[in-house]
Formats: C-alpha cells, sequence, structure tokens
C-alpha cells in the first residue's frame, strides 16, 4: 500500500469542496491528492474463461464489499450493453472484465451472492449488469449516500475528492469503450475508479451514522437492489428532442414511423441511433411532409452526404405515415394514468392547486432543514397524487398509508407525513367577487 492509499485509509472524513461541515462548523483545507495509479497496477483484461475463473476463485475467496462499476458506449453503440466491468475487493486485488469475450458473467455474480456491492450511481449500471448475470442481494450507493447526507456534488470525482481527498482523472468517462483493444489509459482510469469506492463508501457510512441517516440510507439502498427491472417505455417514439412542435397527428405519424425505421436499423448495425439519422431531421421531416426524395433531400438532416438510397429509405417512412387512415393515427399525447399537469390545477380543481402549493412549501422547507434534495426526500409525483387524490381524513394514519401505498420507505413515511397533513387540511380560495363557485369534484378517496 503506497503512501496516499495509506492516507486514504486512515484520514477522517474531509470536507473541502462543500462536503458537510463537521459540529464545529470546521473543515479541511489540504490540497488534494493526484491519483494516478492502481495501487498493483493496472490488472489485464479478463477476456477467456480459464482467466475468469480465476477472479471467480480470487473474489469469492475475498472479505468485505466488493466495488463494482461498468463501462458502456453510449453514442457510439446500440443499447446500453456493458463492454468493461471493474471490481476490486479486498484480498482479491482489482478485476477488468471484458463482457463482450465473456459475455456470461453469472458465475462471478452467484460467487457474490450475499456480499455488498459498492457502486457509484447504481440504477445507472444495475441494468447492463442484469443483462451479463450479475445482480447483487444487497448493495450501497455512493452517489445516493451523497444525496442523503447533503453534499452538493455527488460526481464519483467530485466525492472521492470532497471526501477523501484524492483527485481521480476523468478524462476518458465518455469514450467508446466497446474498442478492442482498449487503450492502456482507458484501462488505468477504470482500475481508478473501483480503487477507492470501498474506501468511500466507509467514510460515507460513517458521516450517514453522524447525521442519522444511516438506517434511512439502507432503506433506499435495499429499495434499488430489491426493484424489478424496468418496464420497457410505451411509444419511446415520443421521447424524440423537439416533438413540441409537432401538433397535428399526421405529422406524429411521420415521427413515428421515422424512429422506428432509425431503430431498426441502429440496432442492425449496432450504432447510436443519433449517428443513424438526428432527432432534429425526423422533427423537420415531420413538419414538411415532403412529397418525394428531392423534397427530403433539401431539408436540415437530409444533405449532400446522404446517398440516394438512403433518402428513398426515409421518404418511403415518410409515404408510409402518410397513407394512415385516420384510425391509425396516434393520439397527440400519452393517456394520462395520474393528476393533471399541474399548471391546469387552479381551474380544474382550486382546492387541490391550494392543498399542492402548501405542499410543495412545506416538503421544501423540510428538505432544507434535513440537508437533502427534495426529490429524495419524497418524489415530486407521490406529493401531486396525494394532493390530487387526499384521503378522506387527511389524518396522519391515512396520509401515511397513502404515500406508503405510492412506495414511499419507511423513514420517508415518517419524516413527511406531518408535513402533508397540515397541508391537505387548506380551505378553498375565496371565488373572486362575481364569478360562479367553481365546479367540485368528486373524491375518489372518500
Amino acid at each position: 500500500m503506497t503512501d496516499a492509499h495509506e492516507t486514504a485509509a486512515d484520514s477522517p472524513l474531509r470536507t473541502t469542496g462543500g462536503a458537510p461541515p463537521d459540529d464545529d462548523g470546521s473543515s479541511a483545507t489540504e490540497a488534494p491528492i493526484p491519483l494516478l495509479e492502481p495501487r498493483e497496477g493496472i490488472p489485464p483484461v479478463i477476456a477467456d474463461e480459464a482467466a475468469l475463473a480465476e477472479v471467480i476463485a480470487a473474489f469469492a475467496a475475498g472479505s468485505g464489499p466488493v466495488a463494482v462499476d461498468a463501462e458502456r458506449a453510449s453514442g457510439y453503440r446500440y443499447g446500453q450493453r456493458a463492454y468493461l466491468v471493474q471490481l476490486r475487493r479486498e484480498g482479491a486485488g482489482t478485476a477488468l472484465v471484458d463482457p463482450v469475450a465473456c459475455p456470461d458473467l453469472s458465475g462471478l455474480g452467484e460467487a457474490l451472492s450475499g456480499v455488498e456491492w459498492v457502486l457509484h450511481a447504481a440504477t445507472q449500471d444495475l441494468p447492463c449488469l442484469r443483462e451479463i448475470g450479475m445482480v447483487p442481494t444487497r448493495l450501497f450507493d455512493t452517489e445516493l449516500a451523497g444525496r442523503l447526507a447533503g453534499f452538493p456534488r455527488v460526481g464519483l470525482g467530485a466525492m472521492v475528492e470532497n471526501v477523501l481527498g484524492f483527485v481521480l482523472e476523468k478524462g476518458h468517462s465518455a469514450v467508446d469503450w466497446s474498442t478492442r483493444p482498449l487503450p492502456e489509459p482507458w484501462l488505468r482510469y477504470a482500475a481508478l475508479d473501483v480503487e477507492l469506492l470501498v474506501d468511500l463508501r466507509d467514510a460515507l457510512e460513517k458521516e450517514l451514522d453522524r447525521q442519522g441517516k444511516l438506517d434511512w440510507a439502507r432503506q433506499e439502498f435495499h429499495a434499488i437492489a430489491s426493484a424489478p427491472p424496468a418496464e420497457p417505455r410505451k411509444d419511446p417514439w415520443r421521447r424524440t428532442s423537439g416533438m413540441h412542435k409537432v401538433r397535428r397527428r399526421r405529422q406524429l405519424a411521420v415521427v413515428r414511423e421515422l424512429w422506428q425505421t432509425r431503430d431498426r436499423i441502429a440496432q442492425r448495425r449496432d450504432v447510436s441511433p443519433g449517428k443513424v439519422l438526428g432527432d432534429a431531421a425526423i422533427v423537420e421531416a415531420a413538419l414538411a411532409l415532403p412529397a418525394n426524395a428531392n423534397a427530403l433531400a433539401a431539408l436540415n438532416g437530409f444533405g449532400n452526404r446522404m446517398s440516394r438510397r438512403q433518402l428513398e429509405q426515409w421518404q418511403a417512412a415518410v409515404d408510409r405515415a402518410k397513407a394512415l387512415t385516420e384510425s391509425q393515427l396516434p393520439q397527440p399525447g400519452q393517456p394520462v394514468t395520474g393528476p393533471p399537469p399541474p399548471r391546469a390545477w387552479a381551474d380544474k380543481d382550486p382546492q387541490a392547486a391550494a392543498r399542492l402549493s402548501a405542499a410543495r412549501a412545506a416538503v421544501t422547507a423540510l428538505a432544507e432543514r434535513l440537508n437533502m434534495p427534495q426529490e429524495n426526500l419524497i418524489t415530486p409525483d407521490t406529493v401531486r397524487r396525494v394532493c390530487w387524490e387526499p384521503p378522506r381524513v387527511p389524518d396522519p394514519e391515512s396520509v401515511a398509508a397513502a404515500l406508503a401505498g405510492y412506495g414511499a420507505r419507511a423513514w420517508q413515511v415518517e419524516q413527511v407525513t406531518p408535513a402533508l397533513v397540515e397541508a391537505l387540511d387548506q380551505p378553498a380560495p375565496p371565488n373572486p367577487p362575481g364569478q360562479p363557485d367553481p365546479p367540485q369534484r368528486p373524491n375518489p378517496s372518500a
């Protein structure tokens, strides 16, 4: 272990860069130390079954939590698959595993079953890890821990610097990790990403315990680890950038057809959809409804570098949308399953609008007192739903039950319930003189 790593293991929680201050308000001011090399050097990339078996045995025999990270090729390849998996555990050192050469890592996942996995921004990496057979049963999310502890900057580099006093190089975070062979500087960066993750976890655990929030964090970590895989997004084409410009149903159909055509091509070629055709070009074509490939070629995004065959392919998609019957055209907007947009509440239900205003103010004040982001205290969607359809009698028991029914954790229910009980007991705003009373909306919770 180098002097720098001994410092990381022995030093107390630093508070530079906006971290939560000590009780006496003091903060460390030492200059951070650049972390340039992994302590055992850059490990070889595991790219065959024999080497993978050795790694599995080593990590199964290790002790304590295991640091886990994954690198994707977002913006370069189709989907969000992992192109490198990094792990570190006491007694096993660091391993860099190539999931392209070793696509089934379920044996590694099973060897680490029951072990606490330490990840940074776990919800970003868990889907691609699940695809290759790695699913934790216990985890510690250092980014979420930082949010709950009140750190204003919770990126991995900022957390390592502010908490442990080391500077991580972050120059390779957006490279094409599908590149083979992976350059040595990238591998060094990848190994360093897990180098101090367990040290960071230990320091944050102490800080959360000091603030009385450790049990809250454990409830959050359990919720992440036990959550089922996310359902596929309905109508993903509706998330095309610039969709707010598209109003007519025929134009919406063009967006849908071009988006789906692009997605099929991108998947077949294994490239990012944006490299096949940009969102701006899709919206341009939808607004223009070009009559033929020549008219399409005159639009932004379908310029000189596009071949005639490609232009005809995109024009065929436009023509398919133009040929649809009225009943086949998409509706303008997705079905709303929850409350309407808050901007419409004042007209639809002024009393609900008053409840929401009071609830937002109460949650904001509570989050400030607890020194954490509002969205980590309680999701805005949960607040909206409870305010739109409150319990018939908004007492602590019924409000707590409503929050739990929307997925709030026990600590969130305990903290938020008193504030919401008061906010839900809002009188209806006075009606302006000469204006008729607004229509009364029946309360489905009554």
